[in-house]
């Protein structure tokens, strides 16, 4: 288990990172959201062991970071930081020994993970030869060669096609299953809904959203109803507890400002002919992100 206790990191003025505390537990995926800026990076430095004067405390199963933890922990970074004149073989090799292991083992383990990621025959080849995409497979599989009891994936699926994201995704649930403890960051909300249980999101390094995402989206006022059939806009947006419709391909979603006025505005809309659906439902974790997260900057 990973434990972020109290933890507040400066530099200098700047407070980069404000009192923040979370776990992940052993085969959970956890979400570590924000936009630019907001000290997803410094959080994840810390938690590496990159950076050591902050305050509070950072522990894997109860030890504090050092470098026999680190060995534990894997990192999948936003910019690719591969060596592009060595080859896949030389590179996989290198960070494995980085990690502790023997040579012996990391081929066994590259000849597994490149065969899993349909690429055998680039095992000789240049990083600079291959593609984004193959590229991105070489820098994932750097990040878990090792078999780390954490991992931190920080736009995993950057670079990929949607078969490909598919690939990643069936490799990230495996992990899970087998009880790696996985931070997953990215700007793609709906990625985050897929995988993950629980997340933090920062602004300007303070959360303002912490917990189960079952949770945040109960406690969240705001709800949507979604409607198909034929509605007069004019008509409903006068309905109290109406914030706004949209249409998205053949139904009407409309925004309300919380499930009590679910009954009244029902009876708006029933009074319209063909109306095949009436669902409430939850807002997407892209709306719950875009509203706090931007009222939270305005303020």
């Amino acid at each position: 288990m990973l434990k972020v206790e109290g933890v507040t990191k400066k530099y200098d003025k700047l407070v980069a990172v404000n009192n923040l505390s979370f776990e992940v537990n052993d085969g959970e995926i956890f979400g570590l959201l924000g936009l630019n800026g907001a000290g997803k990076t410094t959080t994840f430095r810390m938690i590496l062991g990159l950076l050591d004067d902050y305050t509070g405390n950072i522990t894997i199963d109860g030890e504090k970071i050092n470098y026999d933890i680190t060995d534990k922990i894997g990192f999948l970074t936003e910019e690719r930081s591969l060596l592009t004149k060595l080859t896949v073989s030389e590179q996989l090799t290198y960070y494995g020994v980085l990690k502790s292991m023997s040579t012996l083992d990391v081929d066994k383990k590259i000849d597994f993970w490149l065969k899993r990621f349909g690429i055998s025959d680039y095992k000789n080849r240049k990083i600079k030869e291959l593609s984004k995409g193959n590229q991105q497979k070489v820098q994932f599989i750097s990040s878990i060669i090792h078999e780390p009891k954490l991992l931190i994936l920080d736009e995993p699926f950057s670079g990929l096609d949607p078969i490909n994201v598919e690939l990643f995704k069936e490799v990230i649930l495996d992990l899970k299953k087998k009880g790696t403890s996985i931070i997953f960051s990215s700007h793609r909300m709906e990625h985050v809904e897929l995988f993950c249980e629980k997340l933090v999101v920062l602004v300007k390094g303070k959360s303002v959203i912490n917990g189960y995402l079952s949770d945040i989206k109960n406690d969240y006022k705001k709800k949507n109803i979604v409607v198909s059939g034929d509605i007069d806009i004019d008509s409903v947006k006068k309905c109290d507890g109406v914030k706004n419709i949209s249409k998205v391909n053949n139904d009407y979603i409309i925004s309300i400002e919380d499930d009590s006025y679910v009954n009244s505005i029902f009876k708006c809309v029933s009074k319209f002919d063909n109306i095949t659906k009436f669902s409430v439902e939850d807002p997407s974790l892209n709306e719950i992100f875009i509203s706090i997260v931007g009222d939270s900057y305005d303020k």
